[in-house]
């Protein structure tokens, strides 16, 4: 999945909406952007937003964080329409996925839904002290989809007056992205990029998606669905990619020495991996 637009867990206007952008998937938010006073209500909407036809498009749901003491109860009142995942924010450790992960299992069992069947992403990066977590998701368990980082929370926590400066992220930013990107790595689980803030800024917005791209993260979070088309591109396989990634894997296929060489250029095992990757990717495999 390329793009994953936030929308408020009580606005179905905004839901209809993006319903019907070309978003891969929608993170229905009980989070950061419900008021405290409308979470019970939020609750109810978001229930009856993950009842709609899904078409092709997933429907996962930010719960609350643990330590609020509000996400079992998010869970409870979501579960019954089967989201397909959930988004644990300000995620401390692969611990709070594993305590999630128990919660979905009792609802699983509750509600007749397939065992395992909903998938977690984990916002690792939203706490200084999460930062030092990234290495262990590896530990999570397999309902563990992806690992993504935020900025704006983490700027509060540790009291920096800017993230960015000439667009670029300062060096603690930079640190948590690249830390994300390496403990989705050793986890197996896919990297998604966080979001771009600056609404207007559709330029800023591609030039994010093509490089975490190129980094290696699997997608993006958007805020605002006029940046969908431009995560939408950056992710996206080019044809020649495509003819390439090909190419190898047949290569590959041959039997003979684990070495292939192809237009000049000698290719081995890592090469093949990444070729399996952007077959995956132009597929609409996650991981």
């Amino acid at each position: 999945m390329r793009s994953w637009l936030f929308v408020p867990g009580d606005s179905e206007r905004k839901f209809a909406r993006a319903m019907e952008s070309a978003a891969d998937a929608l993170i229905i938010d009980l989070e950061d952007s419900v008021l405290p006073a409308n979470k019970v209500a939020a609750r109810g909407m978001t229930l009856a937003m993950l009842k709609v036809p899904r078409s092709h498009k997933q429907l996962w749901v930010r719960v609350n964080a643990l330590d609020t003491g509000l996400s079992l109860e998010d869970l409870a009142a979501v579960m019954p329409a089967a989201p397909d995942g959930i988004v644990v924010p300000k995620c401390a450790d692969a611990a709070q996925v594993r305590q999630i992960s128990h919660w979905l299992d009792a609802f699983e069992a509750a509600y007749l839904l397939k065992a395992g069947a909903t998938r977690i992403l984990a916002i690792a990066t939203e706490t200084a002290a999460s930062v030092f977590g990234l290495g262990g998701y590896a530990e999570a368990g397999p309902r563990l989809a992806g690992l993504t980082w935020g900025a704006e929370d983490l700027s509060a926590d540790i009291g920096s007056l800017a993230n960015r400066a000439d667009g670029t992220w300062l060096g603690t930013y930079r640190l948590a992205r690249e830390l994300c990107l390496l403990g989705a790595a050793a986890a197996c689980v896919a990297a998604i990029d966080t979001v771009h803030v600056a609404i207007n800024d559709i330029d800023g917005v591609a030039a994010d998606a093509r490089a975490a791209r190129r980094d290696g993260f699997s997608g993006k979070m958007v805020i605002h669905p006029s940046h969908i088309a431009a995560v939408n591109a950056a992710f996206t396989p080019a044809p020649e990619e495509l003819a390439w990634a090909r190419r190898v894997v047949a290569a590959f296929a041959e039997e003979g020495a684990g070495a292939r060489r192809m237009d000049d250029k000698m290719l081995d095992r890592p090469h093949l991996r990444l070729a399996q990757r952007l077959l995956a990717q132009s597929q609409g495999d996650m991981t």
